[in-house]
Parts: structure tokens; C-alpha cells; sequence
């Protein structure tokens, strides 16, 4: 599939999935696995160690050191071979390490959608919404950004690892990498009553989107 075709097909994805979970319940039924409805806690506190460590803290320090690293080696050994062979790969998993969390950065700061913790459902005051909807008129409420998921989007900008080997066996290594750093920053957060399933998953395709459109402005760049 030509790289215009994935942006497209992605696109796609990205506007029904948005629109599938505005419109179902999927959302509430994952998360009520998630809590507890006699204690009203849900079933990982936000500050217990070491997974606060693991899954927030370190993965957020982790993601910005290596690629901070990788900046560093590509200016540093920038006439080495390997560097050369690889400096396309290595300019879209930086740019998709700036583009992929600021967008997405972006949005959670213009939805105003809540967390899963922030729902009356949850114990919160804020009632279910779809991204497109607005609150009623007389819901006073402070502006809040849990929509899409930010966290998650440091480790599915590793996603872009897949544009960065040569062989077809190692791009969906990289792809799995990116992956699992998305996946278990994101479950974390979702277990501690900070994102839905929705926020999770939108903000992969998001980020694959943005990969694909940077992708897609090497390649001019480079013709």
C-alpha cells in the first residue's frame, strides 16, 4: 500500500473510531473492570511504587533520554556509514518523538474531555461525553484534558521504529516495541482511573497518522 493510501486508510480509522466510541458503551465496560464500586478506589492507586516508577515516571525519563541519545550519536557520528545508511529512520523517530506527543498535547488541551476519574460513574462530577459534544449550559466545571491520551503517546511515537530498519523482520520488531511502550504506559493509566480505552486507543492511530504524514515529508524532502 503506498504511503498516500496508509495516510488515508489511517484517517479513516482514526474519524470511525472516534465515532465508535462517542456513540457505544465499550468505554464504560472495560473501565468498571478497573474499579472498585464498594470502596470506590480503583484497584491500583495512582502512587503506588514500583509501578508509579515503572510505568510513569521512568517510561516518560526513558523515552526522552533515548531520544535525546539518538540526537546526540547522529550529530556526533554523522560521517559514520551506519549513521548515513540510517539518518532518514533516525530524522523520523525524532520528529515523530516532538510531533507525536505535541499534538497530542494539543488536543488535551482544547477537548475538554474527562478522565474516567473525573466521571460520575467514578465518583466524579463530570457526566459522560463524546468528544464532539459540549457540556450543558449551567455545568460550571473547570477546564479539564484527559483526551486523547498523552502518557501513551511518548511510547507509540516508537511506532515510527518501523520506518528505521531495512528488513521486513526487524520493522515489525520495532513496530512491537512501539507497541508495548504504548500499550503498558496506557493500560497503567487506565487502571488507575486516568484514561478509557478510547483515549488509548485513539491516540495509537493518532500517532501512527503522524508518523505516516512524517514519513510521507521525508520522502519529498529527500527527492
Amino acid at each position: 500500500m503506498s504511503i498516500n493510501k496508509q495516510i488515508f486508510f489511517t484517517s479513516f480509522v482514526l474519524l470511525v473510531s472516534i465515532i465508535y466510541f462517542g456513540i457505544s458503551d465499550i468505554d464504560v465496560v472495560v473501565q468498571d473492570s478497573f474499579y472498585n464500586f464498594q470502596t470506590h478506589h480503583w484497584i491500583l492507586d495512582w502512587s503506588l511504587q514500583p509501578y508509579k516508577f515503572i510505568f510513569y515516571d521512568g517510561a516518560k525519563r526513558f523515552l526522552i533520554l533515548f531520544a535525546v541519545t539518538l540526537l546526540i550519536i547522529s550529530l556526533i557520528l554523522r560521517k559514520k556509514v551506519f549513521v548515513q545508511e540510517y539518518k532518514r529512520g533516525i530524522l523520523i523517530i525524532l520528529l515523530s518523538a516532538i510531533f507525536v506527543p505535541s499534538v497530542t498535547g494539543i488536543l488535551k488541551n482544547n477537548t475538554n474531555m474527562p478522565c474516567p476519574k473525573n466521571e460520575i460513574r467514578y465518583g466524579g462530577a463530570y457526566p459522560k461525553t463524546a468528544v464532539w459534544e459540549k457540556y450543558p449550559s449551567d455545568f460550571k466545571k473547570p477546564h479539564t484534558k484527559c483526551w486523547p491520551a498523552g502518557h501513551a503517546s511518548g511510547g507509540f511515537a516508537l511506532l515510527s521504529l518501523f520506518f528505521f530498519f531495512k528488513r521486513k523482520r526487524n520493522r515489525f520488531i520495532g513496530l512491537g516495541i512501539g507497541l508495548a511502550a504504548g500499550w503498558s504506559t496506557g493500560m497503567y493509566k487506565m487502571i488507575i482511573g486516568d484514561h478509557f480505552l478510547s483515549h488509548t486507543t485513539i491516540t495509537m492511530i493518532l500517532a501512527w497518522l503522524i508518523i505516516l504524514l512524517i514519513v510521507k515529508i521525508t520522502s519529498i524532502r529527500e527527492v
